[in-house]
Order: C-alpha cells, then sequence, then structure tokens
C-alpha cells in the first residue's frame, strides 16, 4: 500500500499503479460476481466489473422495472441475468447492493445459500453494523467485505466511461478464507475506484450517514432553501436567486474546489468575494457545529437506523417518498433549477442525457 500524506496524517491507500487491473482479474479469474439488486449502486459496479472483463451475473427479481433495465443494459435472462435465490447460489462473491431496507427483507433468502468459501460482498456497512436491528448476521464460513464508492451509482458510471475513476473504501469484517483481502482489493478496482482508503464497517457507515444528512445531501439542500428564500423575499427574481444559490456553485465554484482545493477556488474569485467567503465562513462554522455534532451522536446511538428501518419498512414508504420528492420538485426554487438547465448549452444536455 502507498503511503500518503493527507494534511500532516500518513494514510496507506491502494492505488490502481500497485494493484492494476490485470492482478484484479487474475485474483478473481474463477469467480462468479452475482450482482443483487439493481437500482443505485447494481447497475454502475456490475458494468464496469463486465466492461472490465470479470464473470458477472444479476439477481433480480423478474417482471419488475429494475428487471426490464437490467435486460435493456445487455444482460440476458438465463445465461446472465436470474432470480435473486439463482443467482445467489451460482454466484461465489454476492454483492449485496440491494436497499438497506431491501438487504432485511431478502436476508431469509440470501442467508441459505451462504455456504463456505463464498464472499458477502457490501457497499454500505449498515446491514452488519446494526444488525440488532436490521438481523443480517454472516454465516461464519464466508468473507464478509465491503468497497464503499464515494459517490452516487451514476457517478461511478459516469466517471468509468470518462477513464476516471471514483475514490472508494474498503473494509473486511470477516476474513473465513484468508483471502478476503485481495478478494476485495481487486473488487473495488474492478468498480472502478480512483484509489482505496482502508475502514471498518462501522466507521463507513458512521461517516456516510452523517455525510449524506450533512454537507452531501441535507444541509446543502436545507442551506439552499434559507439563502433563495432570503433573496426572493428581498426581491430578486427566481433567475437571479437561483443562479446565486446553486447554479454559480455547481457550475464555476466546486470544479475549481474539486480541481485544486478550496484555497483555488478562493484564489480565482474576486478580493470582496475572497474577503467575505473568509470572514462569514466562521459564522457558518460556530452555527453548524453543534448541529453536526447531534448529527453524529444520532448515527452513534442508532437512532439514525432506527428511523430509518421503521420508515423505509412501511408498505406505503415509497408513495410517502415519491409525495415528498414531488413537493421538492415543483418547489420554486427547483422549478427555477430546471428553467436554468434548459438554458445551458445544448452539448452539456446531451452529455447529462448519455448519463442517465
Amino acid at each position: 500500500m502507498a503511503k500518503i500524506n493527507f494534511g500532516g496524517t500518513l494514510e496507506e491507500v491502494v492505488t490502481r499503479e500497485e494493484f492494476p487491473m490485470e492482478r484484479a482479474l487474475q485474483v478473481l479469474r474463477n469467480e462468479t460476481i452475482a450482482i443483487i439488486g439493481y437500482g443505485v449502486q447494481g447497475p454502475a459496479q456490475s458494468l464496469n466489473l463486465r466492461d472490465n472483463g470479470f464473470n458477472v451475473i444479476v439477481g433480480q427479481r423478474k417482471g419488475g422495472k429494475s428487471w426490464e433495465k437490467a435486460i435493456q443494459h445487455g444482460w440476458v435472462p438465463g445465461k446472465t441475468l436470474f432470480d435473486i435465490e439463482e443467482a445467489v447460489q451460482k454466484g461465489t462473491i454476492i454483492q449485496f447492493l440491494l436497499s438497506d431496507a431491501g438487504q432485511i427483507e431478502s436476508w431469509p433468502v440470501i442467508k441459505p445459500f451462504l455456504t463456505k468459501g463464498k464472499a458477502l460482498y457490501f457497499s454500505h456497512g449498515f446491514g452488519v453494523t446494526f444488525k440488532e436491528q436490521t438481523g443480517i448476521v454472516p454465516p461464519a464460513d464466508v468473507d464478509v467485505i465491503l468497497a464503499a464508492p464515494k459517490g452516487s451509482g451514476t457517478s461511478v458510471r459516469r466517471l468509468f466511461l470518462q477513464g476516471k475513476g471514483i475514490n472508494s473504501s474498503f473494509a473486511i469484517f470477516q476474513d473465513a478464507t484468508g483471502r478476503a483481502r485481495e478478494r476485495v482489493i481487486a473488487l473495488g478496482i474492478g468498480v472502478g475506484s480512483g484509489y482505496l482508503f482502508e475502514t471498518d464497517f462501522k466507521k463507513e457507515v458512521y461517516s456516510d450517514l452523517t455525510g449524506e444528512r450533512g454537507t452531501l445531501m441535507g444541509a446543502i439542500a436545507g442551506i439552499f432553501e434559507a439563502q433563495y428564500e432570503v433573496l426572493r423575499s428581498h426581491g430578486h427574481s427566481p433567475s437571479e436567486a437561483f443562479n446565486e444559490t446553486v447554479e454559480e456553485l455547481t457550475q464555476s465554484l466546486m470544479p475549481l474546489v474539486a480541481e485544486n482545493g478550496m484555497d483555488w477556488m478562493y484564489a480565482n474569485c474576486s478580493t470582496t468575494a475572497q474577503r467575505g467567503a473568509l470572514d462569514w465562513k466562521k459564522k457558518f462554522r460556530a452555527a453548524t457545529l453543534p448541529v453536526f455534532q447531534e448529527l453524529y451522536q444520532s448515527v452513534a446511538t442508532g437512532a439514525e437506523a432506527k428511523r430509518t428501518i421503521d420508515t423505509c419498512s412501511k408498505p406505503d414508504y415509497r408513495e410517502k417518498l415519491a409525495a415528498e420528492l414531488k413537493e421538492l420538485r415543483e418547489s420554486e426554487l427547483w422549478q427555477a433549477g430546471a428553467a436554468v438547465r434548459s438554458l445551458r448549452p445544448e452539448k452539456e444536455k446531451v452529455e447529462a442525457s448519455m448519463i442517465n
């Protein structure tokens, strides 16, 4: 593993240079990788593995939207696309990529086929970490491993098609065969990781739940709404409010941060913007730090897991979720966003359609 200096802390990571694709293919040459679930991560990881030359099959319930989606992506019923039970039986590595609620529901079906020597792979540590609530306790004679791309399935596939890679964490919960480490690293490389950093199942799920509820999704959505509301209440047009709140951030400033860091973004803005940002950064940090501390404690105590399980397991959850997303989509903020996106250059719109 390569030792990299992360802000003064040395950390060991696995890169493609030291663990190339040829080595990954050799490690998994006798394996059949069964992808269970074809929703968020399933399509991206399975297609990337297939394109990289691994032996991959998909397990999904027949007749549903995901089954038809898999067929559209080139998976062939009876050859590379099977019912979940048959796919798990055929696979030597089971990539359990259903939603957390879906994993709980499907676990009694999956578990009997996890025979000695197989590997059970996750991209999220939720089910195993909160086993008291999920009931997911793997057999003692299988490897239990995790590779978690730090992005949505759409990003995993998009970056792969661009010849790039998305960073991923990896973890080993149980090494029954003595091969768990090489298996999980090979899989991490195979699904398209730029580099892999090591963690454990608990840390992965704690950081993931905090990030999703925090800066990655919850916090940023709330901040968008607050700033947009203030601008609109003071007479700014929807176009102006949206551009100053969302469009400039996502299309101009965040790419600069991704390219060379926050200081690089600041250096490429006006001195007025720099000064204001540096001064107000401290106020926002002070205001939000207690919220993040509360959030992390809610994750660590299992309260977030309980809320997720209780809510997502209800029969009418999908209908209620659709209603919540509809309300979000039809708000003035995101209706303004749809209008702004429609005015982007045609090339950008074509590239966006290729990703979906």
